[in-house]
């Protein structure tokens, strides 16, 4: 095979990433890594064969990950005919995937969008690491993979995808003022309700502001807003589509008056962001950590978007809402309609990919509205009808 050309600094996208599954840098020594799993700026990563029970998560630091795992392992459950996770309880999985990276090439995880609207808690251990979900420049090794189901027991079996891995050479974050510039004179990255938000209306700290939509479909009965988590429901098939009734596992939630919303405790609740969002091929983007001086507040547990994620070259899609999963901690915490409660961090791809996020390669929340996981009945036959619009 030809060498491929030296890369600029950026994300790898997906002929990159076929490339770099060609070379052996991504590989599965029993498994091949099927095509559908490459995504216009990720890969989605495999169960492995067994979970491990543990008592409690841990890091590494300068030890191998199965080295520390003998101290901590409380039993072996086999995945290959499927198993069932308890709520609240961490496993490690090995994954099917390994990693040869040269000096020049780092990789960074995170859940799948549909994990985290399961409240999956997932991120990635690697041997030798201090650090959860990044992967240093030059490692050769196993991937493994802690998962601790929050709201809901789920079943997994292997070779099911909880969540992507992105290659990355160096620092592709763009600045703040790179985001306005190309928001201004190149292609809109945030819409309100179908228009282009005006540059003086982005609310920009290394990273893009997204504000909460608790407004509703308006109208003599309110809509609901969002959805909490039940607790104690039966399990989840995690292998299994549209499978689900929506009101057997969640609750529809209704704002207060003056549109605002106090979320309890640990609580686990999918709102929407009154923003649309629109990440033009040159770029992927990652929705960053709440700041915790600004509340005891997380949103967002699966971060990454993919390059077209609510792009329309022909203009006939105004971007696409972001679904929230949303958490406060240790107290009640008090939202209001329009609040900024996120940020979307910008990053330069080493060029556009060749296929784009969308419906053209089966992606489920291209045009969303306030969309549970793909395991639920649609909205028409489970869900209650939300407000659609951006």
């Amino acid at each position: 095979m030809p060498e491929a050309p030296e890369l600029s600094v950026g994300i790898l996208p997906v002929q990159r990433l076929r490339q770099a599954v060609a070379q052996g840098i991504i590989h599965s020594e029993k498994n091949p890594i099927p095509s559908t799993n490459l995504q216009p700026a990720s890969l989605d990563l495999r169960l492995g064969a067994k979970a491990y029970r543990l008592r409690c998560s841990f890091l590494p630091d300068t030890r191998r990950v199965e080295e520390k795992l003998e101290d901590l392992l409380m039993g072996e459950i086999p995945l290959k005919d499927g198993a069932v996770l308890e709520r609240n309880r961490p496993y490690l999985i090995p994954l099917m995937e390994e990693l040869r990276l040269p000096p020049d090439l780092r990789a960074k995880a995170n859940p799948r969008s549909s994990t985290g609207r399961l409240d999956v808690f997932t991120r990635v251990i690697t041997d030798h690491s201090h650090q959860f979900d990044e992967i240093k420049a030059g490692y050769q090794g196993k991937l493994y993979l802690e998962v601790v189901p929050r709201s809901f027991t789920i079943k997994v079996r292997e070779g099911l995808s909880l969540n992507q891995l992105r290659l990355i050479r160096d620092d592709p974050r763009c600045s703040d003022q790179e985001v306005l510039e190309f928001h201004h004179r190149h292609t809109p990255v945030l819409y309100s309700k179908g228009r282009p938000v005006p540059v003086r209306g982005l609310l920009v700290a290394d990273g893009l502001f997204l504000s909460i939509d608790l407004a509703g479909g308006g109208g003599r009965r309110r809509s609901p807003v969002g959805y909490r988590a039940k607790k104690n429901s039966q399990f989840i098939d995690l292998s299994k589509v549209a499978e689900y009734h929506a009101l057997d596992f969640w609750e529809p939630v209704h704002a207060e008056r003056g549109n605002r919303l106090v979320l309890e405790p640990e609580e686990f609740y999918l709102l929407l962001s009154a923003e649309s969002v629109s990440i033009p091929p040159q770029f992927a983007a990652e929705m960053v950590a709440y700041e915790p001086t600004s509340g005891e507040l997380r949103t967002h547990y699966a971060g990454f978007f993919d390059p077209g994620f609510g792009y329309d070259p022909q203009g006939r899609l105004a971007g696409t809402r972001a679904v929230m999963e949303v958490r406060a901690h240790d107290v009640p915490f008090m939202i209001e309609h329009g609040q900024k409660v996120c940020k979307l961090g910008f990053e330069k791809m080493v060029e556009p990919p060749d296929i784009l996020y969308g419906p053209a390669i089966g992606s489920a929340y291209q045009q969303q509205a306030l969309t549970l996981s793909k395991h639920f009945l649609s909205p028409d036959k489970a869900q209650l009808p939300l407000r659609q619009g951006g």
